[in-house]
């Protein structure tokens, strides 16, 4: 490619991810309030359901109806590689993620993949998608494995920027693509998952710089790392911070700085979803930072997010209470993978259900409140 050839990709790329940007839309504020009506007129108790009441009416939100219908669910889990691996802040090693992906397309006697995702997926009917957008080894091909490979692992955090403009845009937008792609085979839910080994690095950096918050307050111990390992992963992201390559006020230049590719590709797969008015479930704190930084680009994708579970890692707390928004469950997840969303995804389906098929009190006939 001739430097005039890239720099006209280049551009084509920013133009791809203003009309995407400029495509998503506020939530359908008459259908949530039609949703209310109808969920104070159904057979129950006024706030009987809990929260599946305010998930039905944030779901007619999304899909444009007091009676939502949601119906395919979608994890797509993407992997990349991080240099920072190289600081040692993993308990680790970088092999395990290519390992992990040809585990995920794996042929099990059960289906395809063998891995914690895959197996909830198949019990809950969600269909799995698999994306290498950044692993640092030459991976078969695979029916199953989609080749979106933009460089093998990002660059070293801790001294330089993980990632160019160029390269984060091609992520973001490779992420889009295959969003696109599972809405067109039916999914009206949409898991971003990732693995990446080292990927809470990147995704505790993204958070402080995004939210101004302190390292500490942001930075857990991801795989279980030891109290040394945790350390150390915090002096490297102060480190990278210190580098002050990225400012909260440019989100894409904070992704490219000390984000991953798996990261910016989960912010494709967001923005996607939310321009085609699909719903988007989070899993946990990577999928946050992919979130915060979403957000910040276009503050109409809250409307299409739904936190699955509050995870086990230190900050995911802070990035949903700066979204404003409620976790469904705690049950001290933090694998990773889309798991957390795709458990949460019948509970959303469900909410939908209560809204579009339970009969109100005229219909049943049944005496109101007095």
């Amino acid at each position: 490619m001739t430097p005039t050839d890239h720099q006209t990709s280049q551009t084509t790329d920013q133009t791809t991810l203003q009309t995407l940007l400029a495509s998503i839309r506020p939530a359908d504020a008459a259908a949530m309030t039609s949703a209310r009506e109808r969920q104070a007129q159904l057979t129950k108790p006024a706030g009987a359901l809990g929260l599946l009441e305010d998930l039905s009416v944030r779901l007619a939100g999304v899909f444009g109806t007091d009676r939502p219908h949601p119906r395919g669910v979608a994890v797509i889990v993407a992997a990349g590689d991080h240099g920072v691996v190289a600081e040692g802040v993993s308990a680790y090693p970088p092999e395990v993620t290519a390992a992990m992906v040809a585990g995920f397309t794996a042929s099990t006697p059960s289906g395809m993949g063998g891995a914690a995702v895959n197996v909830i997926a198949r019990t809950v009917g969600a269909k799995v998608y698999v994306a290498d957008v950044g692993v640092n080894a030459e991976l078969p091909t695979h029916p199953a494995l989609e080749n979106l490979k933009v460089r093998m692992g990002t660059r070293n955090l801790r001294l330089e920027r993980a990632m160019t403009a160029d390269e984060t845009l091609q992520a973001i937008l490779a992420g889009s693509d295959l969003a696109g792609r599972a809405i067109a085979e039916g999914a009206d839910l949409l898991v971003p998952g990732e693995m990446g080994i080292g990927n809470t690095t990147p995704a505790s950096a993204v958070t402080a710089r995004m939210l101004g918050a302190s390292v500490a307050s942001v930075t857990g111990r991801g795989t279980g790392v030891d109290d040394a390992t945790l350390a150390r992963k915090r002096q490297v992201i102060s480190a990278a911070l210190d580098r002050d390559a990225s400012h909260a006020g440019d989100p894409l230049g904070v992704m490219a700085d000390l984000g991953g590719l798996e990261i910016a590709f989960m912010l494709g797969v967001m923005l996607r979803a939310a321009s085609e008015r699909r719903a988007i479930v989070l899993d946990g704190f990577v999928e946050g930072s992919a979130a915060l930084v979403g957000v910040a680009l276009a503050p109409e994708l809250r409307d299409y997010l739904f936190p699955a579970g509050q995870c086990a890692e230190t900050g995911h707390a802070a990035q949903l209470a700066h979204l404003g928004l409620t976790p469904m469950f705690d049950l001290g997840l933090r694998l990773g993978e889309g798991t957390g969303g795709v458990l949460a995804a019948p509970m959303l389906l469900s909410a939908a259900a209560t809204l579009r098929e339970m009969q109100t009190f005229a219909e049943a006939s049944v005496p109101d409140r007095e």
